[in-house]
């Protein structure tokens, strides 16, 4: 077994007692060195001008310049693999999109940071190892689509068939052929694929997503515990992705009926979904008849 590298690292956090608390859970990780900790943008530079650093743990929402501040002062080429740590889950397409390296909400959770590490870990070892490592599963993903007899105008309605239903997908194959053919497993009927190409793949079950909104080319996938952010557009996502237990609610808003417990009426013809975790969205009257016949039947 090789011996794991050093990460010398930075906390950058204006909350001491947020900055301890991560400290501590990082006694965990032995390769993890902390070289400092700082409590704004300032004290921050001050620390990476005269360390050479490998990780920076950074807070965003911090009193006078904000972690995307730090980053506009770093060099691309020279700049330290970033972990964001914050209580606020509506910066994480911003800070994907400065290409950081994880985004973790506060409290942290144990099992979240082993995945952080190990992603810093398998960053430092090897970029370029990686992406091709990414690049052939995306490879074999493809082809195992292309071998299952899916066409591109069909994809829609075999993803939806797979989630309802246990039958084969109804493809031209199965109706001509008297025989009987097997089955091939297509992982994009079962789990949503999230890859960017620099963090592991993701495989987030679809009956575990309960809404995911759009910002731009980015989506945030909301499960019961975790927020994951992937590159994609919305209407794609909905024509080509996501199983027929999702409907649009909003133009920025799909949610999984499954979750959803109460329609509060506005008086304008708009709703507000209550999931069953108590989180409110906002359905818009361009939606929600649609929405209504879909609950109601």
């Amino acid at each position: 077994m090789h011996k794991q590298s050093i990460i010398n690292t930075l906390l950058v956090d204006d909350e001491p007692a947020a900055i301890e608390g991560l400290r501590l859970r990082l006694q965990a990780f032995p390769q993890i060195h902390i070289i400092g900790e700082a409590h704004s943008v300032a004290e921050a530079l001050t620390l990476i001008n005269n360390q050479q650093l490998e990780l920076i743990f950074l807070d965003i929402d911090m009193p006078g310049q904000s972690g995307f501040e730090l980053i506009r002062h770093l060099q691309p080429e020279l700049c330290p693999a970033i972990i964001f740590v914050t209580a606020f889950h509506q910066y994480a397409v911003k800070a994907f999109e400065v290409r950081a390296l994880d985004y973790l909400l506060k409290p942290v959770k144990l099992e979240r940071l082993v995945e952080a590490i190990t992603r810093v870990s398998e960053f430092a070892v090897s970029r370029a190892g990686k992406a091709q490592m990414l690049q052939a599963i995306a490879d074999i993903t493809e082809q195992n689509r292309a071998e299952s007899g899916s066409m591109p105008g069909s994809e829609p309605s075999s993803v939806a068939g797979a989630v309802t239903s246990p039958a084969l997908p109804a493809t031209k194959a199965t109706a001509d052929s008297a025989q009987a053919i097997e089955p091939q497993y297509c992982i994009e009927r079962q789990k949503l694929v999230i890859q960017d190409g620099r963090s592991p793949i993701q495989l987030i079950p679809y009956q575990d997503i309960i809404w995911i909104d759009a910002a731009g080319d980015y989506m945030c996938v909301h499960t019961q515990s975790e927020t994951y952010v992937m590159r994609a557009r919305l209407k794609s996502l909905i024509n080509e992705r996501l199983p027929d237990v999702f409907v649009q609610i909003h133009k920025s808003t799909v949610v999984n009926l499954t979750y959803i417990e109460q329609l509060l009426p506005l008086g304008n013809t708009e709703y507000k979904a209550i999931l069953h975790n108590k989180k409110m969205l906002k359905v818009s009257r361009t939606y929600a008849r649609a929405l209504k016949l879909r609950l109601l039947g």
